[in-house]
């Protein structure tokens, strides 16, 4: 059992969590590898994001999966990052669905290889009607090109008459976003020592907690979830209040 887990005060957990799963290349080339062989052995890393959230009942996890920006990569990288998504959902599917987790895709899916997008719907339409939990993956996803369609989508409501811009406001926008389903991120995890956002869920994290772990990715254990939660319930959330002004809530 672990003693980390056992500093986790259930009434305090956040409700959504999210990674920027970062440093596969970096682990590989320390072992004298190609980069690809870093992003196979990432995904012991994603089964243990995934058992440790739902260990504690962390209702929504989402993984930074596949960045808009990492088309540009090599063709070779691209095309193994794709075929190992697909291996992975399809020794992964059952797993998922008999934890009772849902699994969503956010991102512009429309430039994926057919294959790997008939892959994510079939288990997106599998695990539709889980309820313990919910794993998002962020595939091809970019934030600022989120935002932008989110403005598009709303300009042609106000166009067409369907708002006035007197009504655009914070609950409005997100309705427009890929996550209007799902609540706010409560806690970014970015491994590998980066300390950057890379263009990932740029709304959504604007008062969540923010936590970069000098730990390359297919070194990330449960433990060391946990221990980023127990980080978590030591912070005090203010969201732009004072202290006193928490403590009366």
């Amino acid at each position: 059992m672990s003693l980390i887990k056992d500093k986790i005060d259930p009434e305090n957990l956040p409700q959504h969590v999210a990674i920027i799963m970062d440093g596969n290349g970096r682990w590989a080339k320390s072992r004298g590898e190609e980069r690809t062989f870093g992003h196979k052995n990432a995904i012991d890393a994603v089964r243990n994001a995934i058992n440790a959230c739902n260990e504690i009942h962390i209702p929504y996890l989402t993984l930074y999966t596949f960045s808009s920006e990492n088309w540009n990569r090599p063709a070779e990288e691209v095309n193994t990052l794709m075929n190992l998504l697909v291996e992975t959902l399809l020794l992964e599917a059952e797993e998922i669905f008999s934890k009772g987790l849902r699994m969503h895709v956010i991102g512009n899916l429309e430039k994926l290889p057919s294959l790997v997008k008939d892959q994510l719907l079939r288990v997106v339409e599998l695990t539709k009607e889980n309820t313990k939990g919910n794993l998002v993956l962020a595939i091809s996803y970019g934030s600022q090109h989120e935002i932008l369609n989110a403005v598009k989508s709303i300009s042609e409501d106000v166009k067409e008459g369907k708002v006035d811009i007197e009504d655009i406001d914070e609950k409005l926008f997100e309705s427009h976003l890929y996550t209007k389903d799902f609540p706010l991120m409560d806690l970014l995890i970015r491994t590998s020592g980066e300390i950057r956002i890379s263009n990932f869920l740029l709304w959504q994290i604007a008062y969540a907690e923010l936590q970069f772990l000098n730990v390359l990715w297919p070194d990330f254990s449960k433990d060391i979830f946990f221990q980023c939660i127990v980080d978590y319930q030591n912070k005090e959330r203010r969201f732009g209040m004072t202290g006193e002004q928490i403590k009366i809530q």
